[in-house]
């Protein structure tokens, strides 16, 4: 055999697709029921935009017995300020202009734990400029909006509310307050996303505007992380050329 660029190529592809096909799937939970992985998993989420006069703060909160703890784990985006121009386009704010991250950059990572009940939480009340850390009280309180359906009371509202839709095809309306329904159909069927698949969009529908259910206040995207198996694909892929080379020199 001729060890030449195309053949050792092929090899590496060859290798590197069985090495994924082997992996074994893994179970998660990835919407309005929660965030939950078996294994864990570094997730990167990536700012979109946010519109309405509210000031907001978007964290990762961990949900415990009996949906009865949430504990705040991570501070990922917040407002600086309302917008970046008022009342334009519905108050619509960019990051690095009216939004900010303890990293100062667009996209932070986070590792979420095995077997671990997750929710992410928008909170509309008081926090930490500095930090996007809350001070008021962390609970299913007006305030606060939750991914997770379950733990929404809106004030005098019913509780178990939906204020956040995921999906990988959302096109949310980031200039007004047009319903989600006009470009999406109805909420209830953007209650999950796959994070394995590519990017998942989450817009939240704050605690302003008796709840209009734009889903445009604040919007992220998240996607898994693979895990580290191509690096083991492509050394695979090299000693099996390396072997074929020498059992063809061994016969000549």
């Amino acid at each position: 055999m001729k060890l030449t660029l195309k053949n050792i190529t092929i090899a590496l592809t060859a290798t590197v697709t069985l090495v994924a096909l082997s992996a074994p799937a893994q179970a998660f939970t990835f919407g309005k029921d929660g965030i939950k992985f078996d294994k864990n998993t570094d997730v990167k989420l990536t700012f979109g935009t946010t519109n309405g006069a509210y000031t907001s703060s978007l964290g990762i909160y961990k949900v415990e017995n009996n949906n009865s703890l949430i504990t705040s784990v991570a501070n990922l985006f917040w407002e600086t300020k309302q917008s970046d121009n008022g009342g334009t386009s519905d108050y619509k704010g960019t990051f690095g202009n009216a939004v900010t991250s303890a990293s100062g950059l667009k996209t932070v990572t986070y590792t979420f734990l095995a077997n671990t009940l997750y929710t992410l939480g928008l909170n509309s009340g008081s926090f930490n400029q500095a930090t996007g850390a809350a001070t008021n009280t962390i609970a299913a309180a007006s305030n606060f909006v939750f991914s997770t359906n379950v733990l929404n009371i809106l004030g005098a509202s019913a509780g178990n509310t939906q204020q956040a839709v995921f999906g990988s095809s959302l096109k949310i309306d980031t200039t007004s307050t047009s319903p989600f329904t006009v470009a999406n159909g109805t909420a209830t069927n953007y209650g999950s996303g796959n994070p394995f698949a590519g990017p998942v969009t989450i817009g939240f529908d704050d605690t302003g505007n008796a709840n209009d259910k734009d889903f445009n206040d604040f919007t992220v995207s998240a996607e898994a992380v693979p895990e580290p198996m191509t690096m083991t694909g492509l050394a695979l892929g090299v000693g099996a050329m390396i072997s074929a080379r020498r059992r063809k020199a061994q016969k000549a």
